[in-house]
């Protein structure tokens, strides 16, 4: 056997893995705009909500899978975002942001952080907001992010589902010419906020006249807003009556989000 023979088997042996490893997408999870607390087992604070590693109703371990699935990997930003810990993220989740309620030092979204990530989005970033209904979201500090994009979320309250034998009040029927979900028909989403848009954002799911979803593009990344943590394990673990689709959702939105993630050079 030759060298440049040997060479090219060791190049076929060793490409596969190397390139999935470069083209992993990374998935990061804000845990300092949304970090609350509470005690374990062992009575040690942690942080939690809307967390990859919880596996209870609260967490997001079943949309994080949705990622892992795509050969994306996940992990979580404890730190305010900079532009140097964002140029480890191709798409960066935020969620419910803390009020005064919920954390006894929130962290609210400041005029620098603003320039950050939309400078960030600005240069390839996907960025996707979450908000809440507005008596359980930090709405004025997030909006000056969603802002910047043509985003506002409202200070109302839709869909509210007064208990759990009344699921059929958040559903949301998706037709399928749904930009994002292309698979899920039917969605559960109680108490949510609305969406204001303007230019760049346009609508990507309206119920009657109020935008439910949103997505702007700003440069070379893209933003997307919904009016809730909506995927987070207690609607996507089979709770809810089999008409709703919520996995599935879950699987369309982690494949959009890396699909918008522009590729390098």
């Amino acid at each position: 056997m030759n060298i440049s023979y040997k060479y090219l088997l060791l190049l076929i042996l060793i490409m596969p893995g190397s390139l999935l490893k470069a083209q992993s997408k990374r998935v990061v999870l804000d845990s300092y705009f949304n970090d609350e607390h509470m005690k374990d087992a062992f009575g040690k604070m942690i942080s939690y909500h809307y967390k990859w590693e919880e596996k209870d109703n609260n967490g997001f371990s079943i949309f994080g899978e949705a990622f892992k699935n795509r050969g994306a990997v996940i992990s979580t930003l404890y730190e305010a975002p900079s532009a140097v810990n964002l140029k480890k993220a191709d798409i960066y989740i935020i969620v419910d942001p803390d009020t005064k309620k919920e954390s006894p030092d929130p962290k609210y979204i400041g005029a620098g952080d603003v320039k950050v990530i939309a400078n960030w989005v600005k240069h390839g970033g996907v960025l996707l907001m979450m908000a809440n209904d507005s008596a359980n979201v930090e709405l004025k500090h997030f909006n000056t992010l969603s802002e910047k994009f043509g985003i506002h979320f409202n200070d109302d309250l839709r869909n509210h589902v007064k208990d759990d034998q009344h699921f059929q009040d958040g559903a949301f029927i998706i037709k399928g010419d749904n930009p994002i979900l292309k698979t899920a028909r039917k969605i559960y989403m109680k108490d949510i906020c609305s969406l204001s848009v303007s230019a760049p954002a346009y609508p990507a799911l309206k119920d009657g006249d109020a935008t439910i979803i949103a997505i702007a593009r700003y440069g070379k990344g893209t933003v997307i807003a919904v009016g809730d943590p909506w995927l987070y394990n207690e609607y996507t673990n089979g709770r809810l009556s089999s008409d709703f689709e919520n996995d599935k959702a879950a699987n369309d939105l982690a494949g959009w989000l890396i699909s918008k993630v522009p590729e390098k050079n």
